[in-house]
């Protein structure tokens, strides 16, 4: 069993005791983190290592940041593009085994008329292409994280009105689908067909939004289809997002029987 499960922090550091008490008790494989907000120097290596996980990271002052968490040692570890602009702290790369972890924080992109989002959008053109230079579809490999778009209208509160926010945007949408036209399969839909509305954000600045259903699953794990026909599981922790201090989004998790 391969057990994966990917998270947006919102700062490692103001979160690590939830995700110290998550490992203890979920004991994951691999855990991806994104937005750790984090300088490498400051990252908490140690009471991870504690904890009985290793840890790849490339982060950044107060924003962006990626990490990859994992029980045994990870191989050829890789962070950013191979060409300028690389965005290290959004995309970092490794081997666990056999299968090849691709995490990711995609640039949200702000508004749908900045050049912000016009970055966005090339970011998975961008991305497209290291799949195509790196990997093969027959071969297992794992992309996850915060995609900063949501893929269908059941996952979001109110596609309607939410229809040309950048999240869930037709040109957001159409760009991400390149991407898994390359050869994804998003495990959690494949699992949870229909019209089953599961959210993985919801908005620090919205009242109740759990039990209101104010949410978005922007968070995923993606797989080749020789891994995504091995998916046995997948559920999102929404318990988490009501802890103490929580981030404004939570715990994705996936097991794989390999």
């Amino acid at each position: 069993m391969f057990k994966i499960a990917t998270y947006n922090a919102n700062s490692i550091r103001v979160r690590l005791p939830q995700v110290l008490a998550w490992l203890e008790r979920e004991q994951p494989d691999v855990l991806c983190v994104q937005e750790t907000k984090v300088q490498d120097k400051d990252f908490p290596v140690a009471a991870i290592a504690e904890a009985g996980y290793q840890v790849a990271f490339r982060g950044q002052k107060s924003y962006a940041g990626v990490a990859i968490l994992s029980r045994e040692p990870l191989q050829e570890v890789v962070a950013g593009f191979d060409e300028a602009p690389y965005d290290a702290p959004r995309l970092l790369r490794a081997r666990y085994g056999d299968i090849h972890v691709v995490n990711t924080y995609v640039p949200q992109g702000r508004e749908a008329t900045s050049e912000h989002f016009r970055y966005k959008l090339a970011w998975f053109g961008r991305l497209k292409q290291m799949f195509a230079r790196h990997y093969s579809p027959e071969q297992l490999v794992v992309w996850v994280g915060d995609f900063n778009v949501a893929t269908e209208p059941i996952d979001v509160y109110n596609p309607k009105r939410l229809q040309n926010h950048v999240d869930f945007h037709p040109e957001a949408r159409a760009a991400l689908e390149q991407v898994r036209q390359w050869g994804f399969v998003d495990v959690f839909r494949l699992l949870h067909p229909g019209e089953e509305r599961q959210f993985t954000y919801w908005d620090y600045r919205s009242r109740d939004p759990i039990e209101r259903g104010v949410g978005w699953r922007i968070d995923h794990v993606w797989a080749t289809r020789p891994l995504a026909e091995r998916a046995a599981a997948a559920w999102i922790d929404v318990a988490a997002r009501r802890a103490p201090r929580p981030s404004d989004h939570t715990f994705l998790v996936v097991e794989f029987d390999v």
